[in-house]
């Protein structure tokens, strides 16, 4: 028997268009429009490495605009799972400026010797360098996140002349030497010890955290400073930088509490230690802002970008201060990677920023962010599984719990939503692994349209509707 959700609208729901410039043609894709699927699943099996995640069932042939494609012919709403591919996806898939960008570089200018620079290397840190406030004012360019907070890491021990390096509980970094010695999750399982010298500091979970004001706030400032008070003690007094991000999105989108940033700088300023900010997931206006960082105008030491710079292509950056790159240039800092300062990712960058600040995408983004996280509040109010809603601009998480008051987590009930939610046709992302709990993270594309966000709640509501044991807190008709 069906169930009828009777929805309440409000003048809030209407259609908006993003600028002409940034839309994606709603065009099928055909390059591989003849697959078999049950050939090609068959054929991943045998062939390709698991490699820490269950691949998905169906086998993605296409991806343009808001959408990907099946081999089996289903066309499903990435916008609304709401990961813009691997939170990557700023502009959307094929954005025909991006794709114009690549084929003429990969026509001219693709790859060059490490140590040759080009146009579009220097175009894209003169925009980047004058986008971020002063302290941040010059910068090199990499491949993947992961590589950036590496190389941000071996900046600070250079820079210092020290080595330990402390990190946030469950934030995620990258997965070589470094950045995964700064992180405390499963993906360190099986690797044996990590780099020596990496510390953690609690991560602020304003829904679990174990400090509370006897008034019934979240005592952020004595957690941090528990946190400090044991990292003195277990350190060797070779303290030298220490990572976090914004919006711990892996975790499940934690926010840090207004004025963490601020005192964690105070922190590292006490110590002796630079302060690195990891934008990979905030930055470029998804979070409401250019950057994270804004929301405290506070200036790290060192800044990376990644993910959201590329629009999906290969692409990070460093940025950090005059003093900090000529000190290091003169005690030889080296991080020479085949594809450093690679052209055509450059351009890539260069072309994403230009959009987002040409379109106003940054005030977009805030606008539609207060959308998001309006239609996610009418659901919390709906469903009883609805433990927690939390982040901020486009990012959004919903953790899904047994109960309310125990907080109990129920990971499987929300793999149960999103299976339901990838049936009617929209890919809900979950953070399910043991250490993030059961939170679908949601991070849309920044040119999304009020009217797709509503068709992605729309599909979400549904999917809380027909899965059993999401306890609604409504009167369901049956027909």
């Amino acid at each position: 028997m069906a169930s009828v959700i009777t929805r309440q609208t409000t003048s809030d729901c209407h259609t908006i268009d993003t600028a002409s410039n940034s839309a994606v043609p709603d065009v099928t894709p055909t390059l591989y429009k003849n697959a078999n699927q049950d050939k090609l699943k068959a054929k991943a099996k045998k062939y390709l490495v698991n490699y820490g995640t269950k691949f998905n069932k169906d086998v993605i042939c296409a991806s343009k605009g808001l959408y990907v494609y099946t081999s089996g012919g289903r066309k499903i709403l990435d916008e609304s799972s709401w990961t813009s591919g691997q939170m990557s996806c700023l502009l959307g898939h094929g954005h025909p400026e991006i794709v114009k960008v690549i084929h003429d570089h990969a026509n001219e200018l693709d790859h060059l010797f490490s140590g040759m620079v080009s146009p579009p290397v220097i175009a894209l840190a003169e925009r980047l360098c004058n986008l971020l406030p002063p302290g941040l004012d010059k910068a090199f360019f990499l491949g993947t996140g992961g590589e950036s907070n590496e190389a941000a890491i071996k900046m600070a021990k250079v820079f210092t002349g020290k080595f330990e390096i402390v990190g946030l509980g469950a934030s995620w970094h990258g997965v070589t030497a470094q950045a995964l010695g700064v992180q405390y999750h499963c993906g360190r399982k099986g690797q044996g010890p990590a780099m020596p010298g990496m510390h953690m500091l609690p991560g602020p979970n304003a829904y679990r955290s174990i400090f509370w004001h006897p008034d019934g706030w979240h005592d952020w400032e004595s957690e941090l400073e528990y946190g400090w008070a044991m990292i003195d003690q277990a350190s060797c007094g070779s303290l030298a930088a220490c990572i976090v991000e914004c919006i711990q999105s892996s975790a499940g989108m934690h926010v840090l509490p207004l004025g963490y940033l601020e005192a964690l700088k105070r922190h590292c300023e006490k110590r002796g230690m630079l302060l690195i900010v990891d934008e990979a997931q905030n930055g470029v206006g998804r979070c409401g802002d250019p950057m994270a960082i804004n929301h405290e105008d506070v200036v790290p030491d060192i800044l990376t970008l990644s993910k959201t710079l590329g629009n999906g292509i290969p692409l990070s950056a460093v940025i950090t201060s005059d003093e900090i790159a000529r000190v290091c240039a003169e005690r030889d800092f080296c991080f020479y990677t085949t594809h450093v300062n690679d052209p055509l990712p450059a351009k890539v960058g260069d072309k994403v920023l230009e959009i987002v600040l040409r379109d106003n995408l940054v005030g977009h983004s805030r606008e539609m962010g207060r959308h998001l996280h309006n239609g996610l509040k009418r659901l919390q109010e709906r469903y009883g599984c609805i433990g927690d809603l939390r982040g901020g601009g486009r990012m959004a998480g919903v953790e899904i719990v047994a109960d309310r008051e125990t907080k109990k987590p129920a990971t499987d009930l929300a793999k149960a939503v999103g299976d339901k939610a990838y049936e009617l046709g929209v890919w809900a992302n979950l953070s399910s692994h043991p250490s993030f709990g059961g939170t679908f993270r949601m991070a849309p594309p920044i040119t999304v349209t009020k009217e797709q966000l509503e068709q992605g709640l729309e599909m979400l509501e549904q999917a809380f509707a027909n899965t059993p044991g999401t306890q609604p807190l409504y009167h369901i008709r049956a027909q």
